[in-house]
């Protein structure tokens, strides 16, 4: 469980998440001489771009390629966190660049930057203190749309009800027989 108390459940189109096979999942990066092997096998385009990424309820750190589904990385099981994340080398060290909680698979609220701080720590890799660009997911109570909220304005975009200000996209995230 997340330092939040939350596991996120995929909760994007139905479609995705019927598509994932096992074959599908990122690689786990537990330990910095995980990520030294991963990184090695990259070119200098792909660590140009951002990569997608989980952390898993085990607390382990997966990336793929960035336009690789949340829920494949994720083996279409539950997460701690999932977003876009990038790297560059100072001093000859791994260090994150950007980090953002940017899954509309899994919508988690910016509370999972402590399961993401966590995960880069156990790999060793310096990161910043926070999402550099934290993303607000909020469901809307009257149309049930998923949004993002823009410039603090809670208002949904599909039917102009306003948002709720606490997380609740998936309400039963934690139930394991929920909706």
């Amino acid at each position: 469980m997340s330092a939040s108390g939350r596991a996120y459940r995929y909760v994007g189109p139905h479609h995705v998440i019927a598509a994932v096979q096992s074959a599908d999942s990122g690689a786990t990066i537990r330990i910095a001489a995980d990520f030294a092997d991963w990184v090695v096998a990259r070119t200098a385009e792909e660590l140009d771009e951002p990569f997608t990424f989980v952390v898993g309820t085990d607390g382990a750190l997966r990336l793929a390629p960035r336009r690789s589904e949340h829920v494949a990385c994720a083996s279409g099981d539950r997460v701690l966190s999932a977003g876009e994340i990038s790297f560059y080398t100072e001093a000859g060290r791994w260090t994150v660049n950007e980090v953002s909680n940017q899954s509309t698979g899994y919508c988690p609220d910016v509370a999972s930057w402590l399961a993401v701080a966590q995960a880069l720590d156990q790999a060793s890799l310096d990161h910043p203190d926070y999402f550099t660009h934290a993303v607000v997911f909020r469901r809307c109570p009257t149309c049930q749309e998923h949004n993002i909220v823009r410039e603090g304005h809670f208002v949904c975009v599909f039917c102009d009800a306003d948002l709720p200000r606490r997380w609740n996209v998936d309400l039963n995230a934690d139930d394991p027989d929920g909706p």
